[in-house]
């Protein structure tokens, strides 16, 4: 049987360091934050690194909690991995140095454009799974799904002709995104060379070799491998995500159209990402505009006397 070594944390707390009950609660509040972040992401909380820690942080930055609250449970994961370290479950401790984010937030990672496109090159499309993976890659970067949600997606839940995809996201909220048309033509590709297999159709979208539903584990260890094979550092499927909010309102996208692609219920939560296209705006004027360096006491060789 797996140990569960967050009640085993909140033990050793309450029984070796004598904290009080509200103390424990606090503390497995904060713990429950990150195992939700784990699962999210497919993984299991020991395996967890500090890349993946920072992409924990981002994500409670961006959902409006406050900076004194953030860095609480800041403290409260180094104490449980300093925990874990002391037992023997892990051999380095991923959270030793986190740090609270700086002015409140840290910025979501994403990918450039053009490193997009090397990380959906990567699957083999003559295979099956390739294919297959193929079309989660270009889907979730074509809709901005969290890797839960596109794991539990369902045939039903796609409108091929119409190009517009349904999920249910947080709270068992559903909403509507729209699919390219690079979406749409590889999920029509993945369907059709799947009903060439099967007898009897799944009703899941994605399924695996053995024809069971896909798991987060499953979408989240080949975007890694991918992402490995492309030369791309600290991917995972939550950077996707972010890529697709931040290409969007780079390319004159409204935050309010992006917060209902993303199923955020605050816009506050979506506008994180003008952050990046302030940054991503003043970069490109300081490389193209011509006196984008120049001081004021500085003139050009054409400058007027």
């Amino acid at each position: 049987m797996k140990r569960d070594l967050t009640r085993e944390f909140l033990s050793y707390l309450q029984v070796e360091r004598g904290l009080a009950q509200n103390s424990i609660s606090s503390y497995k509040r904060d713990l429950a934050k990150l195992i939700k972040f784990s699962q999210e992401e497919g993984l299991d909380v020991v395996h967890l690194t500090r890349a993946d820690l920072r992409g924990f942080i981002t994500d409670l930055s961006i959902s409006g909690l406050s900076p004194s609250s953030i860095g609480r449970i800041i403290s409260t994961v180094r104490g449980f991995y300093k925990f874990l370290l002391m037992d023997g479950h892990i051999k380095k401790h991923p959270a030793e140095d986190l740090a609270s984010p700086k002015k409140g937030f840290y910025l979501p990672k994403f990918m450039n454009e053009d490193e997009v496109e090397r990380l959906l090159s990567q699957p083999d499309v003559t295979q099956e799974i390739g294919l297959r993976d193929r079309a989660i890659l270009e889907m979730m970067y074509a809709s901005g799904l969290r890797v839960s949600e596109a794991a539990n997606l369902r045939i039903g839940d796609i409108d091929i002709d119409a190009g517009i995809l349904t999920c249910k996201g947080k709270g068992n909220k559903e909403r509507k995104v729209p699919l390219g048309k690079s979406a749409v033509e590889w999920l029509k590709a993945h369907l059709a060379k799947r009903r060439k297999r099967e007898h009897t159709e799944m009703r899941n979208l994605f399924v695996t070799s053995a024809n069971q539903p896909i798991s987060r584990q499953t979408i989240f260890k080949f975007i890694k491998e991918y992402a490995k094979n492309a030369e791309l550092h600290d991917v995972s499927p939550h950077t996707l995500r972010h890529s697709f909010a931040t290409h969007l309102l780079q390319r004159g996208a409204d935050s309010r159209s992006v917060q209902a692609m993303l199923g955020h219920v605050d816009i506050s939560t979506t506008q994180i990402y003008t952050h990046i296209t302030d940054q991503h705006l003043r970069k490109t004027y300081e490389k193209f505009h011509p006196r984008a360096g120049l001081k004021a006491n500085q003139k050009k060789d054409d400058d007027t006397p």
